[in-house]
C-alpha cells in the first residue's frame, strides 16, 4: 500500500456514522443498485398542479430509467403512466409538455384516452383470436398522489402509502401552499457533473453557507441564525426552524418586508428536505422547489421551479420573480455557486483522491449540525442494505 493510499483512509478514531465513503457517489454498480432498490421504490416529486391545470394537460419526464408522463385526466384525477405504448413499446408522448384529448402512438396509431384506457387499435380485426383487445391493452399506470398542489409518483406498486411516506414533513408549508392557489412562474433545468446525493446534501447542510457571499452577509451574520433547531421526521425528511434573513445587508437588495407568502413573516426563510431528492425552500416572498433525477454516478438532472400566487397583480408577480431570480435563477447568486461546489467535489471523488466525506458536526441539533445528513444516510442504508461508510463491506 502506498503512503498516499494510506493517508486517504478515514481516521481510525472516526465513528462509521460520521463519514460516508465517496464510492457511494462514483461507483457504477452501486448506482445501478440505487436505481433498483431506492429510486424506483420511493416517492418522487413530479410537478406542480399548475403545470397541468386542465383536462388533457401533461408533462413528460424520466425517472428510474423509465420514460413517464403525468396527465390531468378528463375525470379530474391526476394520473401518471409509463410513456410506452402497450403494443410495441414506442413512446406515446414525445414533447416535454402539451395538451391532448387523446393519446395517439405515432408508430402504429394505437390510441388511448386520458385515463390510460386503450380506445382504438388500428385494424383491430387482425388481432382476433390472439387475446389482444382494447380492454386489456391500456397504458401501465404508476402510483400518483397530490399534496399541497404538488404531484408525487412512485414506481413501486407495493411500497408504503404516500401518507405514511410524507407524514408531517410538510407541516411547515401547509399555510404557505395550502391556503392560496399557487402557480409555477419559473422553470429551468441543468445537468450537473456530480452525483445526485451530493446535490441534495447542499439542500440539507447549512455549513456550506459559508461558501456563499450573499448567505454570509444576509444569513450567517443575522441574529438567531445558529440557534435554530432541526426537526427530523421518519423516512429521512427534515426541516429547520424558520428565521428572518437580513437581505438589506447585501448592497442593492431590498429587505423583502412587503407581501410575504401566506404564513411567512417579512424576510422569513424556511425549508423542508424530502428523502430522497426534493427540497422546498421559502424566502419570504417566493418559493422554490428543486428536485434531482440521477442519470449516471457523476451526472444529474436538476429541475428548479419558482412559485407565486395565482391571480396576483403584475407588480407583485414582478417582485416575486425578481426576488426568486436574485438567488435561484440561472444567473442568481446561489444556484450557480452550488453547482460549482458539487462539481468540484465530484472531480476529487471520481478516482478516489477524496475517499470519504465527513458528516461529524454536532451542535445539539442547531442549524449547522450534521444530524440531518446522518439521518438521511441512515435511511439510505435502510434501502440499500449496506453502510454508507463502507458500502462494499457486506458483499
Amino acid at each position: 500500500m502506498s503512503d498516499v493510499t494510506e493517508r486517504l483512509r478515514p481516521p481510525s478514531n472516526l465513528a462509521p456514522t460520521d463519514y460516508v465513503s465517496t464510492k457511494i457517489y462514483t461507483d457504477q454498480a452501486l448506482f445501478e443498485e440505487e436505481q433498483e432498490r431506492l429510486i424506483r421504490k420511493t416517492w418522487k416529486f413530479a410537478c406542480h398542479i399548475s403545470e397541468i391545470p386542465k383536462a388533457g394537460d401533461y408533462r413528460t419526464f424520466e425517472y428510474g430509467g423509465y420514460p413517464l408522463f403525468v396527465i390531468h385526466s378528463d375525470d379530474g384525477k391526476i394520473r401518471c403512466f409509463i410513456n410506452a405504448c402497450s403494443h410495441r413499446g414506442s413512446m406515446v408522448l414525445n414533447m416535454p409538455a402539451g395538451t391532448a384529448k387523446s393519446l395517439v402512438c405515432p408508430f402504429h396509431r394505437w390510441a388511448f384516452n386520458t385515463r390510460g384506457d386503450c380506445v382504438a387499435i388500428t385494424r383491430e380485426e387482425g388481432y382476433h383470436g390472439s387475446g389482444i383487445s382494447k380492454e386489456n391493452r391500456g397504458l401501465r399506470e404508476v402510483r400518483a398522489e397530490t399534496r399541497l398542489g404538488c404531484v408525487f409518483i412512485n414506481l413501486d406498486d407495493n411500497g408504503i402509502s404516500f401518507d405514511e411516506y410524507i407524514g408531517d414533513a410538510l407541516e411547515g408549508f401547509e399555510e404557505t401552499m395550502g391556503t392560496v392557489e399557487l402557480e409555477v412562474f419559473h422553470y429551468h433545468r441543468v445537468i450537473i457533473n456530480a452525483n445526485w446525493k451530493q446535490w441534495h446534501e447542499t439542500d440539507m447542510e447549512l455549513y456550506h453557507e459559508w461558501a456563499h457571499v450573499v448567505n454570509r452577509k444576509t444569513s450567517v451574520a443575522a441574529k438567531g441564525y445558529h440557534d435554530r433547531l432541526w426537526k427530523l421526521y421518519p423516512n429521512g425528511h427534515g426541516t429547520l426552524q424558520p428565521f428572518s434573513v437580513e437581505y438589506k445587508n447585501y448592497t442593492g437588495w431590498e429587505n423583502r418586508t412587503e407581501k410575504p407568502l401566506p404564513g411567512l413573516v417579512p424576510g422569513e426563510f424556511r425549508v423542508v428536505d424530502l428523502f430522497p431528492n426534493t427540497c422546498f425552500v421559502a424566502r419570504a416572498t417566493s418559493l422554490r422547489i428543486d428536485t434531482s433525477t440521477p442519470i449516471a454516478p457523476g451526472k444529474t438532472l436538476i429541475e428548479y421551479r419558482g412559485l407565486g400566487i395565482k391571480g396576483e397583480s403584475a407588480e407583485d408577480r414582478e417582485m416575486r420573480q425578481r426576488h426568486h431570480n436574485q438567488l435561484w435563477g440561472p444567473l442568481g447568486r446561489n444556484l450557480a455557486e452550488d453547482v460549482m461546489l458539487v462539481e468540484w467535489v465530484e472531480q476529487a471523488c471520481r478516482n478516489g483522491a477524496a475517499s470519504h466525506s465527513i458528516i461529524a458536526r454536532r451542535e445539539d441539533m442547531k442549524a449547522q449540525d450534521d444530524e440531518v445528513l446522518r439521518a438521511y444516510y441512515r435511511e439510505w442504508e435502510k434501502h440499500m442494505g449496506r453502510p454508507a461508510s463502507a458500502p462494499f463491506a457486506v458483499l
